[in-house]
């Protein structure tokens, strides 16, 4: 009898995790819906008596000689396509920088792959190609730049004595060690020609109106895609204060700590700041963020029955660190109820990052999904859900990786060890070999990620 009533309890438990792991998914799909590029786009920007409505602002169309849509990031395509929709052949020309394989089908506006997120010659030749139609903009046309996140590095346009290769070298260091994404993008921005602020230079004096879909903390459009089209708040000797804090001088490339020097000094040009005449016909407009995302992901789970609470949509720093806070939450929920009582959701957005130490394969998404499988193992009825809204969780095809209290011992049993594989920054592999990669592919949509956790 004692046989049967532990089969059955084992069997139960196994059922409810298989539950509560579906549920997770769908919770993550529904927070991507909500930020779907086209729609986004759609809800900001209306035709009504030849007059271009983005926002409140009308455009006079009989007053616009051309149109002209640039711009670049993961989720630029399915934005232009909408704009096609809304425009059509009012479309003057238009040319868009894109991630591999993050596509749609385009009629007047041209469409570039490129590399993401180290930049590549199809990139720079994209961006090139943006700054010369921008620069014939003149002061009776309007440019639209779309922009999403992956921008930066679909946008690389070498300052003068700078090379491509410099320019890599620098992304995969500042990648790899730990660095914000606005500390990133603030050095992004003065080694180039069209970041912080220059592609507003180039289109001016046209009309010039951004539509951002936002994947920074803060939704600061200074920050994302390394603001093109909005005024720099850093400076030359911030980027210094960055490369000394990660103490990369000697780790940089030469021409690239050069170059900063010389901008400290005054030999190399700022980045243009509030009240450059460059912004006075300019317009940003951030049309989906993070927030909608998990909103809209919190919506779902309570028609699961799930008491649900948002802990934030602006969580940084270091992914196992935040892993283990999120993991400790989990376990007071089951011990106390508190901050919520079971059965809980416990939803969370931003971007957190990753100081990679070993040769190992992942993200920060799966990180975090390793890190909190270790530390929620032995309790019970736990899933955790990481995953990136763009479908791609760091150099990876996954988009991040589901884990629950039965993970470590099904690693266990398969001879894994998830200690090692944290430590080599080789999560991928790990949640391979389990099954547990979170694939959604490219899902044209990018507002950093989303963080499910489910306790019952």
């Amino acid at each position: 009898m004692a046989v049967i009533i532990i089969l059955f309890l084992m069997n139960y438990e196994s059922n409810t995790i298989a539950k509560m792991r579906k549920d997770a998914e769908t919770i993550f799909y529904a927070g991507l819906k909500a930020v779907e590029p086209g729609a986004a786009v759609k809800r900001y920007c209306r035709i009504e008596d030849d007059h271009l409505f983005i926002g409140d602002k009308p455009y006079d169309l009989s007053r616009i000689k051309n149109i002209f849509v640039v711009g670049a990031g993961k989720a630029t395509a399915p934005m232009a396509a909408e704009i096609e929709n809304i425009l059509g052949d009012r479309v003057t020309k238009g040319i868009i920088n894109v991630k591999y394989g993050h596509t749609s089908k385009l009629g007047r506006i041209k469409l570039i792959e490129a590399g993401h997120p180290v930049p590549d010659k199809n990139g720079r030749q994209g961006a090139e190609a943006i700054i010369d139609l921008v620069n014939n903009a003149g002061k009776n046309d309007l440019v639209l730049c779309l922009i999403s996140g992956g921008g930066s590095a679909l946008l690389p346009l070498p300052f003068p004595g700078l090379t491509l290769k410099d320019k890599q070298d620098t992304i995969k260091i500042l990648l790899s060690c730990g660095a914000a994404i606005h500390e990133i993008n603030a050095l992004r921005k003065h080694i180039s020609m069209i970041k912080g602020g220059r592609l507003a230079q180039a289109a001016h004096p046209a009309s010039l109106v951004s539509l951002i879909l936002s994947d920074v903390v803060g939704d600061n459009p200074d920050v994302i895609a390394s603001g093109p089209t909005v005024p720099d708040s850093s400076g030359f000797d911030d980027c210094m204060k960055i490369i000394d804090k990660y103490n990369l001088r000697k780790k940089l490339p030469k021409p690239v700590v050069r170059h900063i020097k010389d901008g400290i000094s005054g030999r190399v040009p700022e980045t243009p700041k509030t009240g450059d005449p460059a912004f006075e016909k300019a317009q940003n407009i951030i049309i989906g963020s993070n927030i909608e995302a998990i909103m809209a992901a919190k919506q779902k789970s309570e028609s699961f029955a799930y008491n649900t609470i948002v802990l934030s949509s602006m969580i940084e720093g270091d992914t196992t660190q935040m892993a283990h806070v999120h993991s400790a939450i989990a376990r007071e929920i089951i011990q106390t109820g508190n901050p919520i009582p079971s059965p809980a959701c416990i939803l969370s957005g931003g971007e957190t990052t990753v100081t990679i130490k070993g040769k190992g394969l992942g993200g920060r998404n799966q990180e975090f999904a390793l890190a909190a499988a270790i530390d929620i193992a032995g309790a019970k009825n736990i899933v955790i859900l990481s995953g990136g809204t763009d479908g791609t969780d760091g150099p990876t095809d996954a988009a991040g990786a589901v884990a629950d209290t039965n993970t470590l011992s099904r690693a266990m049993a398969m001879g894994l060890n998830p200690g090692y594989f944290l430590e080599n920054n080789d999560s991928y592999h790990f949640f391979q070999k389990l099954g547990d990669l979170l694939i959604t592919g490219p899902t044209n949509t990018n507002v950093m990620d989303i963080r499910i956790m489910l306790v019952t």
